[in-house]
């Protein structure tokens, strides 16, 4: 009887330690998936901002969550993005400055293009890296519209309006623009202009002469950008994230938080029909109705 409650006792503390050691692994494993790295010590947080910037909501999420996760100590935040809409670019900028608010330093690294909108991106941080052949810069705001008015004359299509508001069909694709409309959208689009030009001097501890001197929607080399000083650094990712642990006081090489993978069917359809994830097509398709899309 002995031997056998010993057996028993045995058998139930071995699969207790087997318990353990699956609650661990468990525990481990969700780690790996939540965060991209093994539990543990201090960490870099990687933020990428992918093609045209449409929604901001999960950058802003995931930024957001870097900033109240204590592990994380700074964060990079990886641009390769040709611009995008005003509204969502703003509130991704906005994520990043309270992410600085938070004690948490911020650097920007700039992949194949970062110009407009995703330059503006940069903006917020507190270095931003670039290769010497990323293009960078196109510091300006548009708004582009179709007019197919002869065409719709030409097919015998009339197209029928009814507003209340001098100006609510600004930008109709069925008529011409009025001279005042004209001055309307330009003084809005002055003005957000205004804001990318200070947003940028602010940034780059700039006078807003010297950024206007060069914000006129050009596209820059890295290297040219640097020259300007419209950038901090030549380098890619990696020099990033070194520069990133630096500045947090992260101890030799900084271990990573990647971005989660998120599957989509929509991207797995775009991919297999060749359609890619920055097709021009899909913000364009909008413009033939309002509302109006601003972009940077």
């Amino acid at each position: 009887m002995a031997s056998r409650a010993r057996s028993l006792l045995l058998g139930a503390g071995l699969t207790a330690l087997l318990l353990v050691a699956f609650l661990i692994t468990v525990w481990v494993l969700m780690a790996v998936l939540e965060d991209g790295a093994l539990p543990g010590g201090p960490r870099v947080a990687v933020v990428e901002i992918e093609g045209i910037i449409l929604d901001g909501d999960q950058v802003v999420r995931d930024l957001r969550e870097h900033a109240e996760n204590p592990a994380v100590k700074a964060v990079v935040v990886r641009v390769n993005s040709p611009g995008g809409v005003v509204g969502p670019t703003q509130e991704i900028v906005g994520a990043i400055h309270r992410v600085r608010k938070a004690g948490k330093p911020v650097v920007a690294s700039f992949g194949a293009v970062a110009a407009s909108g995703g330059y503006y991106v940069g903006t917020a941080a507190d270095r931003i890296f670039a290769n010497p052949g990323t293009l960078t810069g196109s510091i300006g705001v548009i708004m582009q519209m179709a007019n197919v008015e002869s065409l719709l004359k030409k097919v015998g299509v009339e197209y029928v309006v009814v507003k209340a508001g001098a100006y609510k069909d600004v930008g109709n694709f069925a008529r011409t623009m009025t001279p005042e409309e004209r001055r309307i959208l330009q003084t809005l689009l002055d003005d957000v202009y205004g804001q990318f030009v200070t947003a940028v001097a602010q940034g780059r501890k700039l006078d807003e002469s010297a950024v206007r001197a060069f914000a006129d929607g050009r596209i820059y080399s890295g290297q040219q950008a640097h020259a300007l000083k419209m950038i901090d650094e030549l380098g890619g990712f990696e020099e990033a994230v070194e520069a990133a642990g630096k500045l947090a006081g992260v101890p030799g090489k900084p271990k990573l938080i990647l971005p989660r993978r998120r599957f989509s069917f929509t991207d797995l359809l775009k991919s297999e029909l060749g359609l890619g994830g920055s097709t021009g097509l899909l913000p364009a398709l909008p413009s033939l109705r309002t509302p109006l899309y601003l972009m940077y």
